[in-house]
Formats: C-alpha cells, sequence, structure tokens
C-alpha cells in the first residue's frame, strides 16, 4: 500500500467503526450535553493516547514477529474475515433498517462524573471489541504499514484517529446545540455503504494474504 493509500482507507475503516453505536457514541453523547462540544474530542484523545501506546508498544516487541511471511499470512486471512464479518453485519443491519442512533443513548453515570479523556480509555480497553479488532484489523494494517517504516504506520494511525476525531466531534457539537445530526434513514444508508467498503477492505486483506 502507497501512504495515501494507507491513510485513505484507515480512516474510511475507521469512519465505519467510529459510526456504529457502542459505547463511545454513549459516552459522547451523554458528556457532550453536559459538558459541550469539547467532550467528543476529549474522548476521542483519551481513546488516541491508548491506541498511540498499544501501536508503540508492538512496534517496540513484536516488529519482528510481524514481518515473517507465515505471520503476516495469518494476520491478513484473520482480519480479512473479520473484516467481511463486520462488513456484512453492518450492511445486513443498515438494510433492515436496525442501526439506529437511539441506541446509544447513554443510561449511567460513568460517561459525565469522569473527566472525557479518561472516559475514552477506559472504555477503550474494557470494551472486547476493541480487543478483537486490533488482533485482527489492527495487526493486519500494521503489518500493511511496517515496509514504509515509522511513516506508514503513522499514515495508518493519523488516518484511523482523524475518523474518530471529525465523527465524534461532529455528533458532540449536535448535541450540544440541541440538534439531531442525521436522519434514521440517511444514517442506515451510509452505514450501509460503510459496510460494503469494509467487505472490499476483507477481500484486499485475503487477496493480499494470498499473494505474500
Amino acid at each position: 500500500m502507497t501512504l495515501s493509500a494507507l491513510f485513505i482507507t484507515a480512516f474510511l475503516v475507521g469512519l465505519s467503526g467510529a459510526m456504529m453505536p457502542g459505547p463511545l457514541l454513549s459516552a459522547t453523547i451523554a458528556s457532550s450535553a453536559r459538558r459541550g462540544w469539547l467532550a467528543g474530542p476529549m474522548i476521542v484523545f483519551g481513546h488516541a493516547m491508548l491506541e498511540l501506546l498499544l501501536i508503540l508498544a508492538l512496534m517496540a516487541g513484536l516488529s519482528a514477529f510481524l514481518t515473517r511471511s507465515e505471520v503476516t499470512l495469518v494476520i491478513a486471512l484473520v482480519g480479512g474475515l473479520f473484516l467481511i464479518y463486520l462488513g456484512y453485519n453492518m450492511s445486513r443491519d443498515a438494510q433492515a433498517g436496525r442501526v439506529q442512533l437511539e441506541s446509544s443513548r447513554p443510561s449511567g453515570r460513568l460517561s459525565t462524573d469522569m473527566h472525557p479523556a479518561l472516559v475514552g480509555v477506559l472504555l477503550s480497553i474494557s470494551n472486547p471489541f476493541w480487543s478483537i479488532w486490533w488482533a485482527t484489523v489492527g495487526l493486519g494494517y500494521l503489518v500493511l504499514a511496517f515496509p514504509a517504516g515509522t511513516i506508514g504506520v503513522a499514515s495508518f494511525y493519523s488516518g484511523h484517529i482523524l475518523s474518530d476525531l471529525l465523527w465524534y466531534t461532529l455528533i458532540s457539537a449536535s448535541i450540544a446545540g440541541g440538534q439531531k445530526f442525521i436522519k434514521e434513514s440517511y444514517y442506515n444508508t451510509i452505514i450501509f455503504m460503510c459496510g460494503l467498503f469494509l467487505i472490499g477492505m476483507g477481500g484486499f486483506f485475503l487477496y493480499s494474504a494470498l499473494i505474500v
């Protein structure tokens, strides 16, 4: 992958995940109502710092291991299958109209009592999906980025985090302004397209595994 391809695809894959209802989205909605539009960026900051530490740890301890051909084969296969699985489920649920922003309305005090940056860290590290994503898709992207060195990893990371920052900032600004950000029909259409994109990226991961 070129640096621009790493950045763009990491952004789109990250945006697809960020847009799905989940703990971070719930926290953003709750914190924005109390703290204003900066809650979203602060939650992403905590999330981003945790992921940066994870990437640095992987680069320091596993970089040689992750560049072995048999390891890259397994990572690309597993990551590709996981992306296809995610994309299929997203597209299916969106087509059926089952993906709703309202389902992310929070029911608790965690996201409002704590500082948003700390919430971003705690919700990320306690979310099993986050660990699974990094063990499959995240590692797959690192394998693709390693040949370009540090700048390749930086391209992946910046694209991935920028997607979170833009989406959660838009959500928090919308909530703080007392507006509904997007119609459910439009939202489901976007999620459907994101699902198709993930299926395509999963196919690319599988293709890259077969030509190793």
